[in-house]
C-alpha cells in the first residue's frame, strides 16, 4: 500500500504537534524514511516528469512545518550553514548525498562570515534520512544527480542564514 503525502503530512504534523523538539523531529524522520522506500512515493514527487530544483509539496497550517522536493539534476555543492534558528531533515530518495557536519569556530560579525571546521563526513543513500536541528552546521556534495524531500520547520525561502567558510580558506582570515 502506497505511503501518501496526505500520510507523511499527517504523521510528521501528530509527531510534532506531541513534542516539538528533537524527540518530535526524530519521529518525522522515521516517517520520511518510511515514504522515502515507498517507490510509489517517490515517483509520485521525484518521478522523471519532476525537474524543479526545489518545490513545495505542504506547509502545515498549525505548525509551520513544510514538505519540500528538490531535485538536482547534477552535481551540486553546498557551503556549511545552519537553517537561522529552525530545524531541517534531509530524506535522500535517488542519488548520494555527501553530508559534512562543522563545529563554529568563530561566528559571523561585522558583516565578515563565521569560521567553521569539519567534524563528520558520511554519505545519504536513497531511504536514508538525517535530522539537523538549530544551529547543527552541515553542508551537502552531491557528484551526480540527486533528489531529496527536505521537511523544514518552517520554509527557508522566508529566512536570512548566516554565511560560514572553513578554516583556513582566504575569507576566512
Amino acid at each position: 500500500m502506497t505511503y501518501t503525502l496526505e500520510q507523511l503530512a499527517a504523521d510528521c504534523h501528530d509527531a510534532l504537534a506531541a513534542d516539538p523538539g528533537p524527540a518530535g523531529r526524530e519521529a518525522a524522520r522515521k516517517h520520511l524514511e518510511r515514504a522515502l522506500q515507498d517507490p510509489d512515493f517517490v515517483a509520485a514527487h521525484l518521478g522523471p516528469d519532476n525537474t524543479t530544483p526545489r518545490q513545495a509539496l505542504y506547509k502545515d497550517p498549525d505548525l509551520g512545518f513544510c514538505i519540500m522536493a528538490h531535485v538536482y539534476e547534477a552535481a551540486k555543492g553546498g557551503e556549511p550553514h545552519d537553517h537561522a534558528g529552525t530545524w531541517a531533515i534531509y530524506g535522500q530518495a535517488m542519488g548520494t548525498t555527501e553530508m559534512t557536519e562543522w563545529r563554529k569556530l568563530r561566528a559571523p560579525e561585522g558583516g565578515k562570515p563565521g569560521v567553521v571546521e569539519p567534524t563528520k563526513t558520511y554519505e545519504l543513500k536513497p531511504g536514508m534520512a538525517v535530522v539537523y536541528n538549530e544551529d547543527m552546521l552541515h553542508s551537502p556534495n552531491r557528484d551526480s544527480p540527486t533528489r531529496l524531500i527536505r521537511i523544514e520547520g518552517r520554509n527557508l525561502d522566508e529566512v536570512t542564514r548566516d554565511k560560514y567558510v572553513p578554516a583556513g580558506e582566504k575569507a576566512a582570515e
